[in-house]
């Protein structure tokens, strides 16, 4: 328990910036926002990020977004010599804990706007 505290304040403490190495991040990151205050995309407890209705970019900027975080979660994991799902449980939560309202977040498997 006390490694999985210690995870969640090390990845609230990078703020969930990621590196941009997966081409097109950058701009998946200038649209993020815009796309999640439109209501198109969502945080998940899975620490990803999923369309909520269909529209603009939304499956491409999930796809980059997510494939950016799968590859900071297994760092991390591996770094701390933990799982990678216990990783995402952890980031999920702060994600949605962070999530403004207005946007949406999955709650037990239905999308919630907060």
């Amino acid at each position: 328990m006390k490694r999985l505290m210690q995870l969640g304040i090390f990845i609230m403490a990078i703020g969930m910036t990621l590196p941009a190495f997966a081409m097109g991040l950058e701009e998946a990151k200038q649209k993020l926002e815009t796309v999640k205050q439109q209501g198109l995309v969502g945080e998940t407890p899975t620490g990803y990020l999923d369309v909520v209705r269909a529209g603009a970019d939304a499956r491409a900027v999930v796809d980059a977004i997510n494939s950016a975080r799968r590859a900071e979660y297994t760092r991390i994991a591996e770094r701390h010599d933990i799982p990678v799902t216990q990783v995402e449980t952890v980031a999920g939560q702060k994600a949605i804990d962070k999530t403004p309202g207005g946007q949406f977040v999955l709650i037990e498997g239905q999308w919630v706007k907060k």
